[in-house]
């Protein structure tokens, strides 16, 4: 590792999804050296989770207005900005364009997994002098460990494989852990390459937001193949009403959309719906998972899909001396803008770099994982995010916030 000066060293920008390309697009903008650290082959490697499911909004709320110049500028054809992509088209057809613009690719290091963060020659106790130390990224590579040095750090990595437990503790027990093999976590491709896993097996999907209707939604599909196969809703709220009220003209469409035809598979009896449900004991025994709640309720099923949501890996910044809320577990500025409990999406105000700020000079949290454990974010908050954090880095004016936008995945 060659040391330099902090002004002689790059913007380091870890993640390279919809958030962390952003962030790049607009330091090019400014002419500021950056670097792209991305953990998988790709970019967008997440997505590739979830490329079978269906954004909830149209093109036009999907794609940042800096990285749309860049794009244009190569003779890249906008997608039709009335339609609403998949993850798998959002990715080919934006995400992966972005990557290899000539602004960006020459910056993009791929298969670089940052491991930890810290100064140059300070741990986090030390004060005097800190911030003029540059910052010191673990990286495993191919190659093996890389130190690489930055002038500041963007933290866009994102929280989707970091899953919350299917325990409704939140914690991870042996016994859940144990019963992994028939737990899928996330958004399974049940119409696809998993099928097979689920086709004719009683399953039951665990959580209360528009990842598990989605889920449902694609059983049900199923099922008209399979009609073995049986499909139970499980969720900790005592109603599921205000999901299926949806009207189909709702700011987000896509979930009205989801409410209304999951609401019609519930009258059918092609679902059946588990309320007051707190998963306390999980056992994966044999060909079945068994869940029971604390009132001695149990429920098996072949196969259990837990959307029980994400949380941020915060050991990733531990030597540095980091803002976070104890509750949400949110950048702190964050906090009271995006309590789930009294804010959806449609009341998240718009924040830039005042909000993200840390006690740790020139560091930023930004995208998803700067929401915590919070589920309301969404994209075009988080390109504002960016383009605030951008400003600020190259030594711009602030920047005009945009009105709040319900405009996300």
């Amino acid at each position: 590792m060659t040391t330099r000066q902090p002004g002689d060293l790059p913007i380091a920008i870890i993640g390279a999804g919809p958030i962390g390309l952003a962030m790049a697009g607009h330091l090019a903008g400014c002419n500021r050296p950056f670097l792209v650290l991305e953990a998988g082959e790709e970019a967008g490697h997440s997505i590739r989770e979830w490329e079978h499911v269906r954004l909830f909004t149209e093109w036009a709320g999907n794609i940042d207005s800096e990285a749309d110049k860049l794009l244009q500028s190569t003779g890249w054809q906008r997608p039709p900005q009335g339609e609403i992509p998949t993850g798998g088209e959002f990715r080919r057809d934006y995400l992966l364009p972005l990557a290899c613009h000539p602004a960006i690719r020459p910056h993009l290091e791929l298969r670089h997994r940052v491991e930890a963060l810290s100064r140059r020659h300070v741990d986090k106790v030390k004060t005097e002098g800190r911030g003029a130390q540059p910052f010191i990224l673990r990286t495993s590579t191919p190659a093996g460990e890389r130190l690489i040095e930055a002038s500041a750090v963007i933290d866009a990595s994102g929280t989707w494989f970091n899953n919350n437990p299917l325990h409704s503790s939140g914690l991870w027990t042996d016994a859940e852990q144990s019963a992994a093999r028939r737990i899928q976590y996330g958004m399974p491709n049940v119409l696809g390459p998993e099928r097979a896993h689920y086709a004719g097996r009683s399953v039951a999907v665990v959580g209360a937001g528009y990842s598990a209707i989605n889920v449902i939604l694609d059983l049900a599909e199923l099922r008209q193949a399979d009609p073995v196969t049986r499909i139970s809703w499980v969720v900790r709220r005592p109603s599921v009403d205000k999901l299926l009220r949806g009207s189909g003209q709702d700011l987000l469409l896509a979930q009205g959309w989801l409410g209304q035809r999951l609401r019609q598979l519930i009258e059918r009896g092609d679902v059946e719906v588990v309320t007051s449900f707190h998963a306390m004991a999980i056992d994966g025994d044999g060909d079945a998972v068994s869940l029971k709640d604390d009132g001695g309720r149990a429920l098996r099923a072949d196969r259990v899909v837990a959307c029980t949501g994400f949380r941020p890996d915060l050991s990733l910044f531990r030597e540095l001396r980091v803002d976070i809320d104890p509750v949400s577990e949110s950048v702190r500025g964050l906090s009271a803008l995006i309590d789930p409990n009294r804010h959806s999406c449609y009341s998240v105000p718009v924040h830039g770099v005042e909000e993200l700020a840390h006690g740790e000079p020139d560091f930023f949290v930004i995208g998803i994982k700067s929401y915590g454990r919070a589920p309301t974010f969404l994209l075009k908050t988080g390109y504002e995010q960016a383009r605030a954090i951008a400003a600020a880095l190259c030594g711009m004016a602030p920047v005009e916030r945009s009105k709040p936008s319900c405009a996300a995945e």
